[in-house]
């Protein structure tokens, strides 16, 4: 299984990538393995304001529909308007152009919080 070690993850199996003062969002080759064909995901708009540990949007499968969870607070800058047109892009190509969102960074110390590479990977195998 792919993990990146330059990204940061979630308990929720979501990554961040720290772009300058954002971080981009996506979800990890474990969760888009988990959910099988995604089909629709839905996101906030641009300009919205998130909460770390708060749903911002679902994402749809052929088999389940998932909250998706905010990795960190902040102003929503962008969305992946390809997942709009492509959702299967998050499946083929999680940590690529597959991400969802990309947030502000309004608090660096939230960032401290979520899991290396090396423990989320603990973090599945203890989970499996």
């Amino acid at each position: 299984m792919n993990i990146p070690d330059e990204l940061r993850y979630t308990k929720d199996h979501e990554w961040v990538r720290e772009d300058g003062d954002a971080a981009v969002v996506g979800i990890t080759e474990h969760a888009q393995g988990e959910l099988g064909d995604i089909v629709f995901v839905e996101f906030p708009e641009a300009g919205d304001n998130v909460t770390k540990n708060e749903p911002f949007g679902t994402i749809e499968a052929v088999k389940t529909v998932a909250d998706l969870f905010a990795p960190i607070s902040g102003e929503v800058l962008e969305i992946n308007e390809a997942i709009e047109d492509a959702p299967e892009l998050a499946n083929s190509d999680p940590y690529g152009e597959g991400w969802l969102i990309k947030i502000s960074i309004s608090n660096a110390e939230e960032l401290d919080s979520l899991m290396s590479a090396s423990g989320y990977k603990l973090f599945i195998e203890s989970e499996g």
